[in-house]
């Protein structure tokens, strides 16, 4: 009996062993589509493998990600040049930022008898949340809406309130086209608001927004689209109005990456892309093992499975959420940097590629 016990213990203990859960955090941005991808793959796996995210924006992932509490970061921004040091002389090596999806940042309102498609340039959105235009009836917004009854509503400007990489690109886009935000505020994951109210996560703006007549903020188009919120068309650098979608954010894609892949997509010379637009970006230790979150060689190899599958197959879950694919380049991109990752000097990112066929 005692030998059947413990054949049947032993039995457990090793199928139990084979269950991995991954541990990610960080940007609400990409979360939609992390959330569908994780779904997916547990099925993919027999749910063998449990893909646990938390969407709790953009700082909050590169912070848990540096401190070693998660597997991976989400991040529509990146690690400063300290924390990339600190990650190296912890003996993490490169801190790899992966390119997952890439998706706009639309100008979101709420406006009583007015529907998506209000038109917008760089100069206007950045009087608007300087806090020099502060009504709806103002004479430079109606000029790009002719025939357009605007309400005399006041502005009520929504930000985030958390770091946030999709502040990160809004903030990058007003600091290119308006020397005046350049100068007062420039870009970063958080900056000191010159007017509005804040909101927490793409959930928090979005609500704020929903709640309050006369408000503006900015949104994933995925969460303008998902919670049926009035979303606006943006004036690119070559004089076009664009209305955001997969085909005009598929035109930033096309835009050659840097080797230097910290560098952020949020501008594009294509006269038909959509100006607001950036990529997530999967934050990754080249050396794993030097990643406290990350126990054992097994958890290693299952993070690299589903990454691979992540930036492969997954990427058939991308368009129907409202985000673009990744293009052939990025994907190679990435290639290049699994790679590189080992586990305690183990070449185990070569090694998954190659057994999947790359």
């Amino acid at each position: 009996m005692r030998t059947l016990l413990a054949l049947a213990a032993s039995l457990l203990i090793a199928a139990q062993a084979q269950n991995v859960e991954l541990l990610g955090a960080g940007a609400t941005f990409p979360a939609p589509l992390v959330t569908a991808m994780a779904d997916e793959y547990r099925d993919v796996t027999g749910g063998r493998v449990t893909v646990n995210y938390q969407s709790i924006g953009s700082g909050g992932g590169i912070r848990q990600f540096t401190e070693q509490t998660v597997m991976f970061g989400m991040t529509e921004a990146f690690l400063n040049d300290a924390q990339l040091a600190d990650i190296a002389a912890a003996g993490g090596g490169v801190a790899f930022n992966l390119p997952i999806t890439l998706g706009d940042v639309v100008p979101t309102y709420n406006l009583p008898g007015v529907a998506k498609g209000l038109v917008f340039d760089g100069d206007t959105l950045a009087e608007i949340f300087l806090g020099n235009v502060t009504t709806w009836a103002d004479p430079q917004i109606g000029a790009l809406n002719p025939g357009v009854r605007l309400p005399p509503l006041p502005i009520t400007v929504v930000h985030r309130s958390d770091g946030s990489g999709t502040t990160n690109i809004w903030t990058s886009f007003l600091t290119k086209v308006s020397p005046a935000w350049a100068d007062r505020v420039g870009f970063a994951t958080s900056v000191n608001w010159p007017t509005g109210i804040g909101g927490n996560g793409n959930e928090g703006v979005a609500g704020v927004v929903q709640k309050t007549p006369g408000a503006i903020g900015y949104n994933s188009l995925v969460y303008a689209v998902l919670n049926d919120i009035a979303y606006g068309y943006v004036e690119n650098k070559s004089g076009n109005v664009i209305e955001p979608s997969l085909t005009a954010t598929s035109l930033a894609a096309d835009v050659p990456l840097p080797s230097d892949t910290r560098i952020l997509v949020t501008d594009t010379e294509a006269p038909d892309g959509y100006p607001i637009a950036g990529f997530a970006w999967m934050l990754m230790y080249e050396n794993l093992d030097a990643n406290n979150a990350i126990a054992t060689r097994a958890q290693a190899e299952e993070l690299l499975k589903f990454v691979l599958w992540a930036i492969t197959d997954g990427q058939d879950l991308a368009e129907p959420l409202s985000f673009s694919r990744i293009p052939a380049a990025v994907l190679q991109l990435n290639l290049d940097m699994i790679r590189q990752m080992k586990f305690q000097g183990e070449d185990l990112g070569a090694q998954v590629l190659a057994a999947a066929g790359y």
